[in-house]
């Protein structure tokens, strides 16, 4: 019978910038299938997350709405699970895409990293799930998993298992009359110390062990990474966890370095698998396809490795935001588009392609995308934000904005000329030629929060954060030792 929706299969890989993908330009990272994807579709260049960091990111490409409107402005912290109420999903009480799928006759699979709340029971807008209780990748390998009813150790590579345990939800697809929405969140490449210490163990490794790095910058540290592992070393008196050594030794470590490139083969093999499988049960011509992440990372850019809060004050540099985005299917043409997009932008145009009503809301910022033509403006702008952080991305400009930069100097703002500067190199927000463009561009800033923000949740005007933010005693000092985040 023929499904009178689209299917919608929606990839995304953990912590990865754009720049590291073969499509994207990268001479050394090996991802047939995933350029295969965006042969046949559309190919974003300029399209940005809402915050770099997981959990924050994928409640905004579910819900639309800014980690100030959600109220996850970090990772989910599951050392605190047990505050947390039961079978708690973090974005539960918002309209979200799931949820709105199904109404519309769906049926959805999440089979991958889930990371917005307690795993070990699926929310009601999911009819299949496969995933870890964890949100954190300690390693590839023997892991934990929660399987619909089911709990048991997978001993192999999470990556590939999740590659079938995917294959396996298409095949009970095959004739189903009713269309699917399986969201693919894979724990690779991940990028963290630990997880990608020393040469990889997959069978991608072979092919990058000559790889000269050369697509990875070769910068020495920043000081501000430098900086943040020394307060770490005092927020954890003076016992600092394995998985922060890594911005310090990570410049230094090659084997490491392929290994993420070898995660990403891994991936991109998963996704040829998934496609090929989908060709094989007729469902290839109905389905569309997405490729992103849930954010950037760096490989040494501007001398940090990691995102966003691997560095104090975050940093807001494009390595960090800068995710991939590529649609294929039915709807879309074929193409490459630099418009601005922001990750929000996603939950509407699934929608949209679905021919399904909208998220709408005071707090929802989803500007869905006609993907049926190649030239498109639907954003002349974009905001991003990372706790004490905000920023507005232009064509033309970067300008970041620190919480309360005239009572704490070192949180000072920052603006690029992104024509002449693409690589954000000189910070210009203290010249008073650019006064100007400071005042209109931070008066822009204000006014999308104060449109888009929730005040419950918005950290700048004394809001809570969901279960935990990055440093606890900067807002105690600013709202007050009794300030604390929400747990419900």
């Amino acid at each position: 019978m023929k499904k009178t929706r689209p299917n919608i299969l929606l990839f995304m890989s953990d912590n990865q910038s754009a720049d590291f993908i073969g499509c994207y330009g990268n001479p050394e990272v090996i991802t047939p299938n995933i350029n295969f994807l965006s042969e046949t579709g559309m190919k974003f260049t300029s399209a940005f997350c809402a915050n770099a960091m997981c959990s924050p990111c994928r409640a905004s490409v579910l819900t639309g709405m800014m980690p100030s409107a959600h109220g996850i402005h970090n990772w989910l912290d599951d050392s605190l699970e047990n505050l947390w109420p039961e079978n708690w999903n973090a974005i539960g009480e918002f309209q979200n895409l799931p949820s709105q799928l199904k109404k519309y006759g769906y049926i959805n699979a999440l089979i991958g990293k889930y990371h917005l709340g307690k795993a070990w029971k699926s929310p009601k807008a999911f009819d299949h799930w496969v995933t870890f209780p964890h949100g954190h990748t300690k390693s590839f390998y023997n892991n934990h998993i929660i399987d619909n009813d089911e709990n048991y150790n997978h001993e192999g590579h999470s990556v590939e298992f999740f590659s079938e345990k995917t294959i396996s939800f298409l095949r009970e697809q095959e004739k189903n009359s009713q269309p699917f929405f399986c969201f693919v969140p894979f724990n690779g490449p991940y990028g963290h110390w630990p997880s990608i210490k020393g040469r990889s163990d997959n069978e991608f490794a072979d092919i990058y062990d000559s790889c000269e790095l050369s697509s990875v910058p070769r910068e020495g540290i920043n000081k501000r990474v430098i900086d943040r592992y020394n307060s770490r070393i005092i927020e954890n008196e003076g016992q600092i966890p394995e998985q922060f050594l890594g911005p310090l030794l990570l410049p230094n470590n090659k084997d490491s370095l392929r290994n993420y490139f070898s995660q990403t083969s891994l991936i991109d093999n998963g996704i040829g698998k998934i496609v090929n499988e989908l060709k094989s049960l007729n469902l290839y011509e109905n389905t569309i396809i997405i490729y992103t992440s849930d954010h950037g990372f760096s490989l040494g850019n501007h001398g940090i490795w990691g995102h966003g809060l691997a560095a104090w004050p975050s940093s807001i540099h494009r390595p960090s935001f800068n995710i991939p985005l590529i649609f294929t299917g039915p709807g879309v043409s074929k193409g490459v588009s630099n418009s601005l997009v922001s990750q929000l932008d996603l939950v509407n145009t699934i929608l949209s392609l679905a021919k399904i009503d909208e998220l709408k809301g005071k707090f929802i910022d989803s500007n869905p995308i006609d993907l049926s033509i190649e030239k498109h403006e639907i954003r002349t702008m974009l905001f991003m934000e990372q706790e004490e952080t905000r920023a507005i991305r232009t064509k033309e400009w970067l300008y970041i904005e620190r919480f309360n930069s005239d009572k704490m100097p070192f949180l000072h703002p920052e603006l690029y000329n992104l024509k002449i500067d693409p690589d954000e190199r000189e910070n210009i927000s203290n010249n008073k030629k650019f006064l100007p463009i400071v005042k209109d561009l931070s008066i822009k800033i204000k006014n999308f929060f104060d449109q888009y923000a929730d005040p419950q949740y918005d950290l700048w005007k004394g809001g809570s954060a969901k279960s935990n933010v990055a440093n606890l005693s900067f807002w105690k000092n600013v709202w007050g030792n009794d300030w604390s985040c929400t747990f419900d």
